[in-house]
């Protein structure tokens, strides 16, 4: 009797109105849930959750208990205009601070109109609708995901590239916390929440290492690795903005988060306008040094 063969390379495994799993060599390398069960407080969005390496090891969390909004990788925006697409309590000047209101919005699947696969790439194009919470839709967005095995490095890498057209009538201002007056919070746009053993990993940029002080500095990319509970093993995660320098948003000494903090000024959209964001993530097992991070980042 014959057995099944296994997958040379990548595969894509479609759980129908409910997630993507992609896969290498039939080890999983992320799941990506485009239809969350998540609480309107915790504005339900996708994320990509678990994540693992090449050789198996995980590097996301999801709903922590400190912020059970945080799920994996995901775009979040968490100040567009006085609606929230980031969970939980928004930070308003207005309000001297957090405050839990009636404004967390939804990321509304559509569908998808690529779902692609090969040995050597994934590639998917979601169509979504960024609902508030009153039901207006504030932005009409296409999403693509294109995903890449780097077996020389011990890595895979996901582009992600996101448009965002303002489907209303009126000019829509994004921003976040640091722009609404709470200074080094500058959090929104894409973000990864990595897991409780990479509290007080090494953060890198081109030209510094260290840990949270690097919070704010400006980078065409960030890296942070950990260590993982058992083996004691290193592992990578990777962002690039791919428009060029940015400023960051990282923590390491408590918990681990990294996020291109393309808000850290307000950008504005006009009706009918559309803003495109484009980054690279690279998860590769071990500690990347700054060369092999520069290069994995272009």
């Amino acid at each position: 009797m014959s057995e099944e063969p296994g997958r040379p390379g990548l595969g894509l495994t479609h759980e129908h109105d409910r997630s993507l799993r992609v896969s290498w060599r039939d080890r999983e390398l992320f799941r990506y849930v485009y239809r969350p069960w998540d609480d309107r407080l915790e504005s339900p969005k996708p994320y990509l959750h678990p994540m693992w390496t090449l050789g198996g090891r995980p590097v996301s969390l999801y709903r922590p208990h400190d912020h059970v909004w945080h799920k994996g990788l995901s775009l979040a925006l968490a100040n567009v205009g006085t609606d929230n697409f980031w969970g939980g309590p928004t930070y308003l000047n207005g309000y001297g601070g957090y405050a839990q209101l009636a404004n967390n919005g939804t990321q509304r699947h559509d569908g998808f109109s690529r779902l692609d696969v090969s040995d050597h790439d994934v590639g998917v194009t979601e169509e979504l609708t960024w609902v508030a919470q009153d039901g207006r839709a504030v932005f009409a967005e296409v999403r693509t995901l294109d995903v890449t095995v780097l077996p020389d490095d011990e890595a895979w890498r996901l582009d992600l590239t996101t448009s965002l057209r303002n489907t209303g009538d009126i000019e829509v201002a994004i921003g976040s916390p640091e722009t609404e007056g709470r200074s080094g919070a500058a959090y929104s746009g894409l973000f990864w929440r990595g897991p409780r053993s990479f509290s007080g990993g090494t953060v890198r940029i081109p030209d510094a290492e260290g840990t949270d002080e690097l919070n704010g500095a400006r980078a065409p990319w960030m890296a942070f690795t950990g260590r993982h509970d058992g083996d004691g093993e290193r592992a990578t995660l990777l962002m690039a903005d791919r428009d060029g320098p940015t400023a960051w948003f990282v923590r390491s000494e408590v918990y681990a988060v990294l996020c291109p903090a393309a808000f850290a000024e307000v950008r504005r959209v006009g009706p009918g306008e559309t803003l495109t964001l484009r980054y690279r993530v690279v998860v590769a097992d071990g500690d990347l040094d700054h060369k092999a991070c520069a290069r994995l980042a272009t």
